[in-house]
């Protein structure tokens, strides 16, 4: 057995125990702090890419620059998870971190399409294993009684990294030029996984990575019993990858200079409503607060499609920060959840499957719709805006069952 393998699996935790016994000490904050550095590495990179892809004469593949990225992090999904449950979490973490710091350095030198969206694939894969490794980890911190409190407050590092990244980002890029982004963006990545290290792995009798374990046909690939929550997010995702795509785009023809202040201000709301919704997640259930956070994401998406002015844009913007608030702690408590014994990791693997999948369809799917034609931009928003109302409606029986019960 791994020596550093001395916490209690979170299943195996009394009901009794203090989330801040358990969690809020110096793990806690190295846990915490790998994560805002992590999430501003790759972050900060996604204002300003589809322009950089652009001066390649690359206007076409304006979706791959999410899409090539969330293809490699849903295939790196089938070996994280598993690998996370058997090998350990902190070794999972570790791979991810190390990638993203690696690909801040290989965009100094992609100067043609196809090495640019090669390296976007190999970027993600960073985001297939680290946030596997760190949501397992924390899980196995705390009691179940209080995992939406808890994975609300990394969901708060994450957002802040997401806050500063775009920011950041695009100042640099204004200001410095985008070679400055990048390497800021591999420092970034290199000081999470300094933040990573000194972390001891909390997954009883973790072993050393094994060839099998690279094998995505030797086991399970996929936990069943995941199958509702990543259900649930595959909506939230699909407006993201729509987002995404097309948001450069929509705040540069509303006259914004630095596009990465727009995706400040979803993020900052999304951390305002994270301080809440686990607490009120674990305290009135799941499923009524990822309807509340589906309601609120259609009318997020709604507002930001009619939008004209900077000013509904922004309101459009702080609703939709708020329902990812809801949406993202609650998914992961709720997949926790459902997870059968040992299997967290491979659970939330699983559940973050349908994250890449919405997100790489929806950028697809609005990269080639788009093309660089603002007046579709409506036309996109209002498709978010469909599917978040569709799991609106499916949540709504779920709920009342449970109320009956």
């Amino acid at each position: 057995m791994d020596k550093t393998a001395s916490v209690s699996p979170a299943s195996d935790l009394p009901e009794s125990g203090h989330v801040q016994a358990k969690v809020y000490d110096l793990p806690f904050f190295l846990l915490c702090g790998g994560t805002v550095l992590f999430m501003a590495s790759f972050g900060m990179l996604l204002p300003e890419l589809p322009a950089h892809l652009a001066t390649m004469g690359g206007e076409a593949y304006l979706g791959g620059v999410v899409g090539m990225f969330t293809l490699a992090a849903f295939l790196s999904r089938f070996i994280s998870g598993r690998l996370a449950d058997n090998a350990g979490r902190r070794k999972v973490m570790l791979i991810g971190s190390a990638v993203t710091a690696l690909a801040g350095f290989g965009y100094l030198v992609a100067t043609s399409i196809a090495s640019f969206l090669a390296l976007r694939f190999l970027h993600g894969l960073s985001t297939g294993f680290r946030p596997t490794g760190t949501s397992a980890m924390l899980t196995d911190r705390i009691p179940r009684s209080r995992r939406g409190e808890a994975l609300g407050y990394l969901g708060v590092a994450g957002n802040a990294g997401m806050a500063a990244g775009p920011a950041l980002g695009s100042w640099l890029t204004v200001e410095w030029g985008i070679e400055w982004m990048f390497v800021t963006s591999a420092l970034l990545g290199m000081a999470s996984l300094l933040f990573t290290w000194p972390l001891k792995e909390t997954l009883p009798g973790a072993r050393p990575i094994r060839r099998s374990d690279l094998n995505p046909f030797n086991g399970a690939l996929v936990d069943p019993q995941a199958w509702p929550a990543a259900a649930v997010l595959l909506s939230v995702a699909i407006a993201f990858g729509i987002y995404l795509t097309i948001t450069p785009d929509f705040v540069d023809h509303l006259g914004y200079r630095y596009k990465g202040s727009f995706n400040t201000i979803i993020v900052v709301s999304s951390i305002s409503m994270r301080f809440i919704a686990g607490r009120l997640s674990d305290r009135h259930g799941r499923i009524p607060l990822l309807l509340a956070g589906a309601v609120l994401l259609t009318i997020g998406m709604l507002l930001l499609g009619s939008a004209e002015t900077k000013t509904m844009a922004t309101i459009g913007g702080l609703i939709y920060g708020a329902s990812i608030g809801i949406n993202m702690p609650t998914v992961f408590a709720w997949t926790t959840d459902l997870a059968q014994p040992g299997k967290i990791a491979l659970a939330l693997g699983t559940m973050l499957m349908a994250l890449e999948i919405g997100i790489g369809g929806g950028a697809i799917y609005s990269g080639m719709r788009f093309q660089g034609d603002v007046s579709r931009i409506p036309e996109l928003y209002y498709v978010a805006a469909l599917g978040s109302a569709l799991t609106a409606i499916a949540l709504i029986p779920p709920l009342l069952r449970g109320r009956r019960s």
